[in-house]
Parts: C-alpha cells; sequence; structure tokens
C-alpha cells in the first residue's frame, strides 16, 4: 500500500507563491505517473496538473498553465508543485496522486491552500 503525504500548503495573500510536496512512501515511485488535483469547497474535484514516470512531459489546466509547475525528484520518492501568481480562485484543498499502470491510483490526504485577496 503506498501513502502519499503532502506538504507546503498555508495561506497566501493574492500574487504570492507557494510550494507543495509530496512524499511517497515507496521505491517504484518512478514507475508512477503523478498528479496534482484540487477541490474547492462545493465543488468537484479538478486536475490541475500531471507530470511522466520520467520527467519528460508535463501537463497543466488552462486555469494554471504559465503560474504552475509540476515537477518530481525520483530519487527522493518526492513530487511538487510550484505555485506562482496565486489568485483567490486558487483557493482549495490539494491532493497528490499516483497512477500505476495497473490498478486504482492512489491519493493523498490533501493539503490546504488558501488566497486571499
Amino acid at each position: 500500500q503506498v501513502q502519499l503525504v503532502e506538504s507546503g500548503g498555508g495561506l497566501v495573500q493574492a500574487g504570492g507563491s507557494l510550494r507543495l510536496s509530496c512524499a511517497a512512501s515507496t521505491r517504484t515511485f518512478s514507475t508512477y505517473a503523478m498528479g496534482w488535483f484540487r477541490q474547492a469547497p462545493g465543488k468537484e474535484r479538478e486536475f490541475v496538473a500531471a507530470i511522466r514516470w520520467s520527467g519528460s512531459s508535463s501537463y497543466y489546466a488552462d486555469s494554471v498553465k504559465g503560474r504552475f509547475t509540476i515537477s518530481r525528484d525520483n530519487a527522493k520518492n518526492t513530487g511538487y508543485l510550484q505555485m506562482n501568481a496565486l489568485k483567490p480562485e486558487d483557493t482549495a484543498v490539494y491532493y497528490c496522486n499516483l497512477r500505476p499502470v495497473v490498478g486504482p491510483d492512489y491519493w493523498g490526504q490533501g493539503t490546504q491552500v488558501t488566497v486571499s485577496s
């Protein structure tokens, strides 16, 4: 069973930055695609960004493109989400996700990001 622990969330003013981390309890971290999702109050969970197992390709929701950067360090079994130019509408609980080739996804417990105007 893979466990994911997110950290780095908090309260920040609009225009500020935060860096989220996702630590995975598996030595096979490098074999999984990784993603970040978020869920705002009263809304469904939505895709934010994803990165291939090798880090060679990344994908972003239109709403965060150009402001957020996803990355990973397979040697440390850790993924990251650098968030710049934050907006109040980025306020949400952010979840880390690992996607194996076969089987269900793994999810972290989430970390709260609050952006004040």
